[in-house]
C-alpha cells in the first residue's frame, strides 16, 4: 500500500513545547522532562493543530478548585461542580436537540469519595444553551435501573430517530433507548457478541481464552456509531472492530485482532495501556483517537472501510502541549485528558469533549481541593476533513 508519512513541524514543536524550561535547573528543582519523539503523518499537519481556542463563557478565575499548574480557567466550560461540595464528572458526550439546546450525558460520583468512587458511577444528563457551557445536571437517566449504575456513557442518534444511551465498564455493556433526547430512558438490552471465529481480548496484548467457549463478553470502553452501509461499528479497549448487521444491540462479529498491534507509527511500547477509544466517520474516513494512559498520549488512526487498512495519522493531543488555549491566550494544563469524544455538525467535528482532572488519579482522595469535570473544547473538523481528502486511497 502506497504510504508517504513525514514528520510534522507542528507536530515537533508540539513535542518540544515539553522540554520548555530553564537551561540551568535550581539545585533541588524538578528538571524538565525530555522531549517527546516527534511522530509521523499523512496529511499536512495532526489532530492536535485543529483544535481551535475556546470561548470565554464566565471570566477566567484564579481562585477555581484544582492545582495551580492546571492555570486560571473558566468554570463554565463545560460540566463541573464549581464548589466541589458534591460531585466528581467524567465521560460527557453532547449531542444538540430539535430545540437547539445541548445536551451532556455524563458520570457522576461523590466528590468525598475520591477518584476511584468512579466503579460506584452514576449516568445523568446536562442541559446548556451554548454549546460549551455552563451546563446543568438534571440528575439521573434511569433512576429506577440499579438505581442510576452507569459509567462510559456514550450517546448516539439511532437510524430510526430514536435516541441511544450506551454504558459500559461498570455494567457489561447495555443500550437505553428513548423517543425524546430528555427520555424518559428503558433498557433495550444488553450488548451481545459473536467470538465464533475471532475472541474478544480486553487489551491489545491479551491473549485470547482457548477452548470451544469463549468467556462472556464485558464491555469496556465501547464506542458505538451507525455505518453509513447500515450496520453498526463498534471499537472496545482492546482495538479490536466489532460489526453488526443486525441493530444496535447486536451480536457484534469481533472482526479480528486488534488493529493496534504492528500498525505502522503507532508507538508498539506497553499496547495494553492503550484505552478510551472513540469512533466516527467524516470526510470519506473512519476516524479514531486512542489514549496511552501511560506515555500521557492520544492518537489519531484513520481508514477508508473502518474495518481493515487503518494509517497512523500522528499526535491527538497531550496534557503537556499547549493547545487548550483560550481567545485571550491563556492556556490550561489538566494533569489528565481522557474519555475523548466528537460533537458533530453538518457531518464534521465541531468540538472534542474531554473528561479532565486537576492532579494525579491516586492524590483525588476526596475533600482535598481536587476534583474531575468534563471540558468542550472548539475544533476544525471541516479543515481536517478537507485536508485527508487530498490523502491517496
Amino acid at each position: 500500500m502506497h504510504r508517504i508519512m513525514r514528520l510534522s513541524l507542528m507536530g515537533s514543536l508540539a513535542a518540544a513545547m515539553l522540554s520548555v524550561g530553564s537551561a540551568a535547573v535550581a539545585q533541588g528543582a524538578t528538571p524538565a522532562p525530555a522531549a517527546k519523539p516527534a511522530l509521523p503523518v499523512l496529511g499536512p499537519k495532526p489532530f492536535i493543530d485543529y483544535f481551535k481556542p475556546m470561548p470565554i463563557v464566565c471570566p477566567l478565575s484564579r481562585s477555581a478548585w484544582g492545582a495551580a499548574e492546571v492555570g486560571p480557567r473558566d468554570q463554565g466550560n463545560g460540566l463541573e461542580d464549581s464548589k466541589l461540595a458534591q460531585w466528581n464528572y467524567w465521560d460527557g458526550p453532547v449531542l444538540k436537540g430539535k430545540d437547539g439546546k445541548y445536551r451532556m450525558f455524563a458520570s457522576r460520583w461523590p466528590e468525598a469519595k475520591g477518584h476511584w468512587a468512579w466503579t460506584k458511577s452514576l449516568a445523568v444528563s446536562a442541559i446548556s444553551d451554548n454549546l460549551y457551557g455552563p451546563y446543568r445536571d438534571r440528575g439521573l437517566m434511569w433512576p429506577e435501573n440499579m438505581g442510576g449504575l452507569g459509567h462510559n456513557i456514550m450517546p448516539l442518534k439511532l437510524p430510526d430517530g430514536r435516541y441511544a444511551v450506551i454504558t459500559s465498564e461498570v455494567r457489561p455493556g447495555e443500550v437505553f433507548v428513548s423517543d425524546s433526547i430528555d427520555g424518559p430512558w428503558r433498557s433495550l438490552g444488553k450488548l451481545t457478541v459473536d467470538q465464533s471465529e475471532h475472541r474478544s481480548v480486553f487489551t491489545a496484548t491479551d491473549e485470547p481464552e482457548k477452548g470451544p467457549e469463549p468467556k462472556p463478553w464485558a464491555a469496556s470502553n465501547v464506542s458505538i456509531i451507525p455505518r453509513p452501509d447500515g450496520g453498526f461499528e463498534m471499537v472496545q479497549r482492546s482495538g479490536q472492530i466489532l460489526i453488526s448487521r443486525s441493530g444496535v444491540l447486536g451480536p457484534y462479529k469481533v472482526m479480528g485482532r486488534s488493529i493496534f498491534i504492528g500498525l505502522p507509527g503507532l508507538p508498539q511500547d506497553s499496547l495494553g495501556k492503550l484505552e478510551d477509544p472513540v469512533i466516527w466517520h467524516s470526510g470519506g474516513w473512519y476516524h479514531m483517537l486512542v489514549n496511552h494512559w501511560e506515555d500521557r498520549r492520544a492518537y489519531h488512526l484513520i481508514s477508508r472501510d473502518g474495518i481493515t487498512g487503518w494509517r497512523f495519522q500522528g499526535l491527538a493531543y497531550e496534557p503537556g502541549a499547549d493547545f487548550l488555549r483560550y481567545t485571550d491566550g491563556t492556556v490550561n494544563h489538566w494533569n489528565k485528558l481522557e474519555r475523548p469524544a466528537v460533537y458533530m455538525e453538518n457531518g464534521h467535528v465541531k468540538a472534542i469533549t474531554f473528561s479532565v482532572i486537576d492532579t494525579s488519579k491516586e492524590s483525588q482522595t476526596g475533600s482535598n481541593g481536587h476534583g474531575s469535570k468534563v471540558i468542550v473544547v472548539p475544533f476544525d473538523g471541516a479543515g481536517m476533513d478537507r485536508d485527508l481528502a487530498k490523502l491517496p486511497r
